[in-house]
C-alpha cells in the first residue's frame, strides 16, 4: 500500500513538473509583458463563466457606488468574440448620403477584447437618478506608445478605478482596425472632460470619486503614434495615409455627424491632453466626405437595463 502511494506522488509530482515546464517554455516578453503562447490547447485557460453577462448589450440603470473595494476580478474573456458584436456588416444609409457612391476600401480588421476592468455599460441615468439622452459623438485620441503595448496595457486587469483607461477602436500604422470595447458599452477613454455643443455642456457624472466625463455617450477611437511621437513633444510626424482612410471608413459607420466629433483635447478639462497632436483635421474631413454614414456601430445599448454589472 505504502509503495503505491510513492508511486502515485512521484508519477503526480512529474505531471506537475511538466505542464510547469510547458508553460515556461511558451512564453515571450512583447514590450515588457510577459505573454503565454496558446500553442498548448490541453492547457488553455477556462473561459469566463459569466461572458455572455460582460458582454451583453443591455445597459446599466445607475451607477452604483462599490462597496466592496476588494471584490473579486472578472477573468479575461478567452473565448473568440466575433466581428459582429462590434460591428454590423452593412447598415441603413442616411437619407442625405443616398447619392454618394462608397469608395472601394475596406481596411483589414481584428479583435482584441479589452479587460473587463477596462470598459463598463452605458447608464441610462447619472449618479443622482436624472435621465441621460445625450447624442453620441466620437472622440479622436493617440496611444503615444506602441499599438502592442497599448492593447496589452488595456488586456490587463486594473481592478482600481483610477487605474482603468481603454478606447473602443486602435488603428495601426498600416490601417488595421482593431477593436477592443464594443460600441455599446462604455470605454474609459477621457475622465476629467466635457462636450461643448449647440445646447450646451455635455457630460455624465457616473463616480462619486471623479468629475463629469463624456465617456457615457462616446465613441473613443485612437491612432497608433509614429515612432517619433512617442515622448511629450507638441508634435510629430503625423499619421499614416493607410491611418486617416481606415479612420474616416470607421467614423462614417457611427453615423455620427461632423458637429459632434471631437478629439481629447478639445473634451479634456484638465488641459494636460493634447491628444491627437499633428492631426490633419482637412484631409481627414474629405476623406470622410468619401464615405455615406450607416448605422453600422451603434452607440445605443439596449433595454430593459439592469440594476448593476
Amino acid at each position: 500500500m505504502r509503495k503505491t502511494l510513492q508511486v502515485f506522488i512521484i508519477l503526480s509530482l512529474s505531471v506537475i513538473a511538466i505542464v510547469l515546464g510547458a508553460y515556461s517554455g511558451n512564453a515571450e516578453v512583447v514590450e515588457g509583458i510577459k505573454i503565454r503562447l496558446s500553442s498548448i490547447p490541453a492547457l488553455s485557460l477556462p473561459s469566463d463563466p459569466d461572458a455572455s453577462s460582460t458582454l451583453s448589450s443591455a445597459c446599466a440603470l445607475k451607477p452604483i457606488a462599490k462597496k466592496n473595494k476588494s471584490a473579486r476580478v472578472p477573468p479575461a474573456i478567452r473565448e473568440q468574440v466575433p466581428l459582429s458584436r462590434f460591428r454590423q456588416e452593412s447598415g441603413a444609409i442616411a437619407k442625405d448620403d443616398l447619392t454618394q457612391t462608397q469608395p472601394n476600401y475596406t481596411p483589414r480588421e481584428v479583435v482584441a477584447l479589452a479587460h473587463p476592468t477596462n470598459f463598463g455599460r452605458r447608464f441610462v441615468q447619472d449618479l443622482f437618478g436624472n435621465p441621460v439622452n445625450q447624442e453620441p459623438i466620437v472622440v479622436l485620441h493617440e496611444t503615444v506608445g506602441s499599438a502592442q503595448g497599448t492593447i496589452g496595457f488595456f488586456q490587463t486587469p486594473h481592478p482600481n478605478d483610477d487605474d482603468q483607461v481603454s478606447y473602443h477602436t486602435l488603428i495601426r500604422e498600416d490601417g488595421t482596425v482593431t477593436y477592443l470595447v464594443p460600441p455599446d458599452r462604455r470605454a474609459f477613454g477621457a475622465g476629467n472632460s466635457v462636450f461643448e455643443s449647440a445646447i450646451g455642456t455635455e457630460a455624465v457624472k457616473t463616480n462619486p470619486d471623479f468629475p463629469p466625463s463624456v465617456n457615457n455617450f462616446a465613441y473613443h477611437i485612437s491612432l497608433v503614434t509614429p515612432p517619433d511621437g512617442r515622448n511629450n513633444a507638441s508634435r510629430h510626424s503625423g499619421y499614416t495615409r493607410a491611418q486617416y482612410q481606415s479612420l474616416a471608413w470607421l467614423v462614417a459607420k457611427t453615423g455620427v455627424s461632423e458637429s459632434r466629433i471631437t478629439t481629447h483635447r478639445l473634451v479634456d478639462r484638465s488641459r494636460q491632453r493634447i491628444d491627437p497632436r499633428s492631426f490633419d483635421t482637412q484631409n481627414f474631413l474629405r476623406l470622410l466626405s468619401f464615405y455615406p454614414k450607416t448605422n453600422d456601430i451603434s452607440t445605443q445599448c439596449s433595454t430593459p437595463a439592469v440594476e448593476a454589472e
